[in-house]
């Protein structure tokens, strides 16, 4: 049985090999002829799962390690009989400590505690509703805008888009839909943007195509303050290296990064496809993961609650390394497209808070309480 994987799954070998011969290639290389002779096609997100990818093959199982689908032709693979796994909320805990290690920078340079602050939340799939838990155990006010599920939902308080976006943070978590009632292409466009003012913050970890990136570089023009932050872009990889240059955070679609978000993806189409062949589940992803390299941190009672907070966050993950990473690489790069395809293909180790204890001495149970609720594992 062959296997043809996109090189960035990470455990690759480990997971799969029992079960047949894994073949390598980068994602944005695959093409007809590396697959016609494939029984299963693993990707990630910059694969494009289409019939021209596929028909002809002898694939029968696509597999992808991420949570969207935008990549996928679902429709197609129905049609042609081709079994199909995701993996979805794979990353969400890895997207939501992205936009908190966001907050946490966000907090120290404009000085105000997050718990005096409003966040909008538009999108409550696996990982706005994830934020939405983590930001209310911390405190924080929470406005949820998703009016698909608002109808659904009879339980939950939703809002409407214009109040979510009178918030101080404005966090963004819609999958991409160009069409049917609720589209969200070019969600916030030119018109969206002009209410936003310069004292709020916008972040997208969305999909790049929400925003109409020509009318919120002209917002920025005129605003350089507005601080916003963007994890996905229009047209990646070819990105607008004008816009990057005038957002205050800026990085290479890696907010669900993290390697335990792309190991539980690896697992995940691992066990479908496991299912799919009627094979036993033998390994876990854990199994192959080595020990993080920030296992843990130590905090007095003389540390002040806020900075403790900020320090443990960043010291897991300090979002402003990967900011950085991508302008230096894109600020002399004859091809910001491959560039920019580098630096996910390359991205550092990074792990999640789960991974790191929290030593608190002489500290109150609201302190204690906070910090569990971001995800460490503690210890008094």
């Amino acid at each position: 049985m062959k296997i043809v994987a996109d090189e960035n799954i990470p455990l690759l070998m480990p997971l799969f090999e029992s079960i047949g011969e894994v073949h390598t290639c980068a994602g944005r290389q695959m093409n007809a002829d590396i697959v016609k002779d494939a029984d299963i096609l693993l990707v990630r997100s910059v694969t494009k799962v289409t019939r021209h990818l596929l028909e002809g093959s002898r694939v029968r199982f696509v597999g992808t390690a991420t949570i969207g689908l935008d990549h996928i032709d679902v429709d197609y693979l129905k049609e042609a009989g081709i079994a199909f796994a995701n993996a979805p909320a794979c990353n969400a805990n890895s997207v939501v400590e992205y936009v908190l290690s966001c907050l946490s920078f966000m907090s120290e340079y404009y000085q105000f505690k997050l718990e005096d602050r409003s966040v909008g939340i538009i999108g409550q799939g696996n990982v706005g509703s994830l934020l939405a838990k983590r930001l209310i155990k911390l405190g924080v006010k929470v406005k949820l805008n998703d009016p698909p599920r608002a109808k659904e939902d009879s339980e939950t308080e939703y809002v409407s888009l214009d109040e979510a976006l009178a918030c101080d943070i404005i966090s963004l978590h819609v999958p991409l839909v160009k069409d049917g009632d609720y589209p969200t292409l070019k969600l916030l466009g030119a018109s969206v943007l002009e209410k936003i003012t310069d004292r709020q913050i916008l972040i997208n970890t969305s999909r790049g195509e929400v925003i109409d990136e020509a009318a919120l570089l002209q917002k920025l023009m005129a605003s350089p303050a507005f601080p916003v932050v963007l994890d996905v872009w229009e047209n990646e990889p070819q990105i607008n290296t004008d816009l990057l240059e005038r957002v205050t955070i800026g990085t290479p679609h890696i907010a669900g990064y993290s390697l335990d978000g792309k190991a539980n993806g690896t697992e995940m189409i691992y066990q479908a496809l496991c299912r799919f062949l009627g094979f036993p589940v033998r390994h876990k992803a854990a199994q192959f993961l080595a020990e993080a390299p920030l296992s843990k941190l130590a905090f007095t009672g003389q540390a002040d609650p806020s900075w403790l907070i900020n320090t443990a966050i960043r010291a897991c993950y300090d979002v402003r390394s990967d900011h950085w990473r991508l302008r230096s690489a894109l600020a002399s790069a004859e091809d910001v497209g491959a560039e920019f395809d580098r630096l996910r293909r390359e991205y550092p180790v990074r792990r999640e808070f789960q991974n790191t204890k929290i030593q608190l001495k002489n500290l109150n149970s609201e302190v204690f309480n906070r910090v569990k609720n971001l995800g460490f594992r503690m210890k008094i």
